[in-house]
């Protein structure tokens, strides 16, 4: 009894008194403010992505985070209709230096352009131009070229179509130029490919030419390629020889 009576006659002091409630107010506020804390807080996740989550046994958080199972969620892509319409390969403008061994190592130049695509098919245009700078070496011409297979495949085939005009030291010919292109790509959309094409200027006439070239380009951005090719123009008249480097620029 004696130490309640001095508990009271403690706490009639207006300054402990105050400073007691305020202890028990701060006890009680933070309690209920942990407690808020550690509750969870509303589910802001779409029905969808639950609903997903569930059936593949995943994580909201994680289809949530990835755009790829986002997109196959609204829609299940044609993975094979993208194989087919989205090109291995890329329209490549070029411009370089070009040298005949044939004609005394001649030096000269190159300018063209590579597969430019008409809409959504197989089928593509070309065209080049080079000379030596000494005037003893010419050619130049255009192709329409169809890929059979897939335009996204990493092997394609393609017949050549198209016009040249050819112009050594020696003779001059111009006609039709028919023949086939292989294509190998080993890394998509322009960054690593080879290509073989055979053709042939003018066939079955007495001035035939035949046009084997190789070619192989490697990109260093992705907007820029470097490329070489070496060419070999055999006629009745002479066996001639070309070897070229490029830069090569992917709109």
């Amino acid at each position: 009894m004696e130490r309640q009576i001095i508990y009271w006659q403690w706490l009639r002091s207006p300054f402990r008194l105050g400073l007691f409630a305020s202890l028990l107010i701060g006890l009680f506020s933070g309690n209920n403010w942990a407690v808020a804390q550690e509750a969870p807080g509303p589910n802001t996740q779409s029905p969808e992505v639950s609903q997903a989550a569930s059936d593949l046994d995943l994580k909201p958080e994680v289809i949530e985070e990835s755009p790829v199972l986002q997109r196959w969620l609204r829609e299940v892509p044609d993975v094979l209709s993208e194989i087919k319409h989205d090109p291995s390969f890329r329209t490549r403008v070029r411009a370089g230096y070009s040298q005949f061994p044939s004609t005394d190592h001649a030096g000269g130049w190159n300018v063209g352009v590579e597969d430019i695509f008409l809409g959504r098919s197989g089928l593509t245009v070309s065209g080049e131009y080079q000379a030596a700078f000494n005037g003893d070496r010419e050619a130049y011409g255009g192709d329409v070229r169809y890929y059979v297979r897939p335009l996204g495949s990493y092997v394609n085939v393609a017949p050549v179509v198209g016009y040249r005009h050819l112009e050594t030291n020696q003779y001059s010919t111009d006609g039709v130029n028919v023949g086939v292109r292989v294509l190998l790509v080993m890394s998509r959309t322009g960054a690593a490919d080879v290509s073989l094409t055979q053709s042939w200027v003018s066939p079955g006439s007495d001035e035939e030419v035949g046009l084997t070239t190789l070619s192989a380009g490697y990109a260093v951005t992705s907007n820029l390629r470097l490329s070489t090719d070496i060419q070999k123009q055999n006629s009745r008249f002479a066996k001639d020889s070309r070897v070229g480097v490029s830069l090569e620029w992917m709109p």
